[in-house]
């Protein structure tokens, strides 16, 4: 059975960050493949310049090329919204019945996740990939058996800081990968 990582979130935009982050995982832990799930728009967020799913998803799609360890999904703009991750992770494990699904999140999602929809569900049926995230040390979960934290490099770098940087005119192309970067600059997002 292959054992796929999910890592999904708005990717408003992607950056090196999320990419570097990907290449770490699937290279420092049993991971055979992981898959960037573009999210349409998390319930516990504010809807502040989120771009289309499609235009976010063709970014995601630009940075990661070709590369055979990695593939972009769409498919939590298929299920009804808002959008849970119980449901994606559900959705998957139907569609695919050959893997083994394995939820990638930051410690301040860890931290979160009792807030989350049916989130003892995921714990009982999911196995958890955690990386580290400066302020927050996973609270009460972080010793939970579904729970694994990871020693990643810390990068802060964020999406809001780069789309504050970018309405403010600065010049973002080493932030982000290449293609999604020129991707963006043609399109004027977030001018």
């Amino acid at each position: 059975m292959k054992k796929v990582g999910i890592y999904s979130g708005s990717f408003n935009p992607i950056h090196h960050g999320h990419v570097m982050l990907a290449n770490y995982l699937v290279e420092f832990s049993d991971l055979d493949e992981l898959w960037f799930v573009v999210s349409p728009q998390n319930p516990l967020k504010q809807k502040d310049e989120l771009l289309d799913d499609d235009e976010r998803l063709k970014m995601v799609q630009l940075a990661v090329g070709d590369d055979p360890r990695f593939r972009v999904s769409d498919i939590e703009t298929h299920l009804p919204r808002p959008s849970y991750t119980i449901n994606t992770l559900t959705a998957l494990s139907e569609q695919h019945p050959d893997c083994q699904f394995v939820f990638i999140c930051g410690m301040d999602s860890l931290q979160n996740l009792h807030r989350w929809r049916e989130y003892q569900k995921i714990l009982d049926n999911y196995k958890l990939l955690v990386f580290p995230r400066e302020g927050y040390d996973g609270g009460d979960l972080i010793n939970h058996p579904s729970v694994t934290i990871l020693k990643t490099p810390i990068l802060e770098i964020s999406s809001t800081f780069i789309r504050q940087c970018v309405k403010e005119g600065r010049d973002m192309r080493h932030f982000m990968p290449e293609q999604s970067f020129l991707y963006m600059k043609e399109r004027s997002f977030y001018e």
